[in-house]
């Protein structure tokens, strides 16, 4: 995310104005960003809105009732100079863009059309005027906190032009050289008479300019020349001030007179014999006293610990006055001789507080009787004190539960830890691939801005920390290549990987704050964050591992308990006799046990265009009776949207939409609270529809719905085999005659193409290579008609097998289904097709006891247009129930021989193709084909002759 973006999906923007092009800018605004959008009409509304909320960003017409934009602006800039103002208007001219410009408008915005675009115009110039916006904030913070360092009283200031010349010297420099500054300005700063006196000096300073010319940060210490009126020593300090593009702006030099330090350090050397005497007792700060406890010796460091010089130490009478009143016990301290870490606490001269460990001896050095040695143990006593902090955060750290309530603690404990107060904790998003931050305190944000998440890569400062899992420590971050944000605030930092988790932040607006117990206690608190984090998400995986552990039994045990569903059905439906039987079973073992509240099997009226059921069970309630089931793709109930899609359609939650369907109401009143509405189809053929109702949302899971879809198709199987088992023992048929006008049919295009007249007589074959065809030719070569039938898609093989002069037969397996093998899936008998170039019939045979409706637009759906030509009712012979006998004992082989061997001419005298020249067509050996005609005569004389069913002939008479 861009800063702009950032900008403005945080923003609050005030649009003001009954304008049309108004609210297709606030239209865009809304869609494009997250910004707030707040819309008044009057200029009084926007002034008082204004006032009283944080507004950062205004737009307005520049017609408004009883005033003008323009005025509302220069209202609004009496108050503020800063709040970005667009001011757009329809009627636009060079007059009002003057007076809105004059007025202190942002933006003026011409609006025209169409509007849509000026919209999306809004929306980016609103990013720009926010954008700006925030640099001119940047650059008045900037310079504040600048004027606040220029003119520090203890601070000398020298600031350089980008080549090195002297650009600005603040009061404190001043006052710090004997020169006339102001004849120097221009001057390059290595050159200035206070440190030029030598070339060593002179090329010192000249390097430091360099290195900040190079951006880098760089110190030196330097003395007058020996004539000057005052021998100061200085500590200079130059850095680079680099603007928001990396370019160098200016160099600023800083100076802390470090003569007392100077001073003191000769005074040290001079109080050599002084320090050999008490070089045993010393540890720090060494004060003598005589018995009265006034001074007789104070140690020139004391302000280190006190921050009083000697002679402000010796004003204050006796040492009582520093560090308290019964400090010891003197008849001890005579006992003893010595007494050793006496703990006291004592307050600077700035007002803090020290904790200190004291020594006293009794000595005997010129006036001095008593010996005092003290020792600053503040550090390591507020490291006592954090650590044992720490040791609290720890355990709050054992009851913490999520990641978000740990990084909050880590921040809420950072004070009181490391004494600073400016911290985060950026928390590792693996999907998105960044470091967002979880929990930052309100200091970081005052110092360093708002923190938007971070790419997780080298080229940021928490990105580097997290990837190369390297804690990084700087005693002024400004120094760091990686600094993504310029203008923070944040001088001293340090950036902690907590492991896989993210990384934690902590820093001070001061340069140099960490010491190093600061460091290692940083360090002890982000490994006790990061143990933490291990834990919860150890834990959290464990609970993700039961949970889903508990879901898969709540699978495995729904699971179960339908498949002990579906085997119950599955045996009913195999012992069934009658698709009625098969519909009742269904619907009662669905029902038994409480498995549903209700199931229903219902059937498509054609006429009503209505689902009629025609099983059920379950605690039905009378819903069957309350509904009329429309077949509709939409708003109908389920088994209406099912019946007229052929798509499983499930509603989880009957009550969602109780006022959108009528049908919720009557199904919620009886506690249907989920359906599922099943097709059953078997070979592209309807067998009607199953309906389930559950008492519970959501009761029909991905499991239950792939199991129950199965169970409509086995449904569906079950009931187109009881009608081919019906087919096969009734002996009335229908005979259907259609006229075929598709030119995809098989048969049409093949005696198209080849110019020939084409009849089929039954003889279909299935087997793993695809389905057998055997087609009769005339007034045709049936050689050229193979080759032509060869090259259709939908033709694998195309074989002769007999030739004469006027036609033949022909073997072709197809690569696609036969329509004759769909039929016989519904025990319907394609008996006859016939086709010739110009036109084309079929004739089927279906059983009594099959809808002759459905399985005319069964074939529809396969071949269109067709038109029904004739249908009437025919008696089956009794040779079919001897052919379906002796069809039940051939093998699909011995059919295959059979076929071949008969449409070749084998059975015809004289034989028109002998068994060899037929076993080279099945290429299968002579004796083999020999071998299954004779298999084929036994069978079919064994069951002439020997079945009970079909009589004998009666013996000769005298025989």
């Amino acid at each position: 995310m861009s800063d702009a973006e950032y900008l403005i999906d945080s923003a609050r923007v005030l649009v003001v104005g009954p304008a049309t092009w108004l609210e297709t800018f606030t239209e865009a605004l809304e869609t494009r960003t997250d910004a707030s959008v707040h819309a008044v009409e009057t200029a009084g509304q926007a002034l008082e809105t204004v006032r009283r909320e944080s507004i950062d960003c205004l737009v307005t017409e520049y017609t408004l009732a009883e005033t003008t934009g323009v005025e509302l602006v220069k209202r609004i800039r009496e108050s503020t100079a800063t709040l970005p103002v667009l001011l757009g208007t329809t009627a636009g001219s060079e007059a009002i863009a003057s007076e809105a410009i004059e007025a202190g408008v942002t933006d003026y915005v011409a609006v025209t059309d169409p509007l849509e675009e000026t919209g999306d115009e809004l929306v980016d110039r609103t990013e720009r005027a926010l954008r700006s916006a925030q640099r001119t904030v940047t650059r008045r913070e900037r310079a504040r906190q600048f004027d606040a360092v220029f003119h520090d009283t203890r601070t000398a200031t020298w600031i350089l032009d980008p080549d090195g010349t002297l650009k600005r010297v603040n009061q404190t420099a001043r006052e710090m050289i004997d020169d006339d500054v102001d004849s120097i300005i221009g001057d390059p700063f290595w050159t200035l008479p206070w440190w030029a006196h030598t070339e060593a000096h002179q090329r010192d300073i000249h390097h430091l300019v360099e290195k900040a010319q190079g951006g880098r940060f760089g110190t030196a210490v330097v003395s007058p020349p020996p004539a000057a009126e005052t021998q100061r020593v200085i500590d200079l300090s130059v850095r680079p001030v680099e603007n928001e593009r990396g370019d160098l702006v200016s160099i600023v030099v800083e100076g802390i007179d470090i003569t007392d330090q100077v001073d003191l350090e000769r005074d040290l050397r001079r109080s050599e014999e002084l320090h050999r005497v008490t070089l045993n007792n010393m540890t720090d700060t060494v004060l003598m006293t005589n018995e009265a406890g006034e001074y007789t010796y104070v140690c020139p460091n004391v302000h280190f610990i006190f921050g009083y010089t000697a002679d402000e130490i010796r004003a204050q009478g006796t040492i009582d006055t520093l560090l308290g009143t019964d400090l010891f016990d003197r008849e001890e301290l005579a006992a003893n001789g010595v007494l050793k870490n006496i703990e006291c606490t004592v307050t600077d001269k700035a007002g803090r507080e020290h904790t200190l460990l004291v020594n006293v001896r009794e000595v005997s050095i010129h006036d001095g009787t008593l010996l005092y040695s003290c020792r600053d143990i503040t550090k390591r006593k507020q490291r006592e004190e954090a650590l044992a902090t720490l040791q609290e955060t720890a355990r709050e750290f054992l009851y913490a539960e999520t990641h978000q309530e740990i990084a909050q603690h880590i921040v809420d404990d950072v004070s009181s830890v490391l004494d600073l107060t400016a911290s985060a904790v950026y928390r590792f998003d693996v999907d998105a691939n960044e470091l967002r931050p979880a929990a930052y305190s309100s200091t970081m944000t005052d110092l360093h801005g708002p923190l938007p998440p971070i790419h997780t890569d080298d080229e940021t400062l928490p990105g580097h920390c997290f990837v190369n899992d390297e804690t990084l420590i700087f005693d002024d971050v400004h120094a760091a290549d990686r600094l993504e944000n310029r203008a923070t605030g944040l001088r001293s930092t340090i950036y902690i990987p907590l492991g896989h988790h993210g990384v934690f932040v902590v820093g001070s607006d001061d340069v140099g704050a960490f010491d190093e117990v600061t460091r290692e206690l940083a360090d002890l608190l982000a490994a006790t964050a990061e143990a933490a984090l291990d834990r919860v998400t150890r834990e959290s995986q464990l609970r993700e591992q039961d949970r889903e552990l508990q879901r898969q039994n709540e699978q495995l045990t729904a699971l179960n308990r339908i498949n002990a569903t579906i085997r119950e059905i599955d045996q009913a439906i195999v012992r069934a006799e009658t698709r009625d039987e098969i519909d009742h079973t269904v619907c009662e073992r669905l029902t038994d046990n409480d498995r549903f509240e209700f199931a229903w099997i219902g059937t498509v009226d054609s006429t009503t265009e209505t689902v009629e059921p025609r099983a059920w069970a379950g605690d039905e309630q009378g819903y069957l009776d309350s509904q009329s089931i429309a077949v509709a793709p939409t708003g109908a109930e389920p088994a209406g949207q099912t019946a007229a899609t052929g798509d499983v359609t499930m509603v989880t939650n009957v009550a969602a939409d109780l006022r959108g369907d009528p049908w919720r109401s009557d199904a919620l009143t009886r506690d249907f609270m989920s359906v599922l509405s099943i097709p059953l189809v078997y070979n592209d053929l309807t067998h009607g529809v199953l309906t389930v109702y559950a008492d519970t949302r959501g009761a029909f899971d991905g499991t239950a719905r792939a199991v129950l879809t199965e169970l409509g198709e086995t449904i569906a199987s079950a009931q187109s085999a009881i009608e081919r088992k019906h087919a096969l023992l009734t002996t009335s048929m229908t005979r259907v005659t259609f006229t075929v006008d598709d030119p995809t049919y098989l048969l049409s295009r093949l005696a198209r193409t080849a110019e020939c007249t084409l009849s089929y007589q039954g003889g279909v074959q299935r087997t793993m290579d695809g389905d057998y065809v055997f087609l009769t030719v005339d007034d045709a070569d049936v050689r050229g008609v193979a080759e032509t039938a060869a090259e259709l898609a939908t033709v694998d093989e195309a074989t002769t097998i007999h030739a004469d002069d006027t036609g033949g037969t022909l073997r072709l397996r197809l690569s696609q289904p036969f329509l004759a093998v769909e039929l016989a899936d519904h025990g319907v008998v394609f008996r006859e097709s016939t086709a010739d170039p110009t036109a084309a019939t079929l004739v089927i045979d279906v059983p009594e006891g099959v809808d002759v409706r459905t399985i005319t637009q069964l074939v529809r759906e396969t071949l269109s247009p067709i038109e029904l030509q004739r249908k009437e009712t025919v008696e089956q012979a009794a040779e079919r129930d001897l052919y379906s006998r002796v069809r039940e004992t051939l093998t699909d082989r011995q059919l295959e021989v059979l076929q071949t061997a008969y449409y070749s001419g084998f059975f015809e005298s004289p034989r028109e193709n002998t068994g060899e020249e037929i076993a080279e067509t099945l290429e299968i050996s002579p004796p083999a084909f020999y071998q299954h005609v004779r298999a084929v005569q036994r069978k079919l004389f064994t069951t002439l002759f020997m079945e009970r069913s079909v009589p004998t002939a009666a013996p000769p008479e005298g025989g």
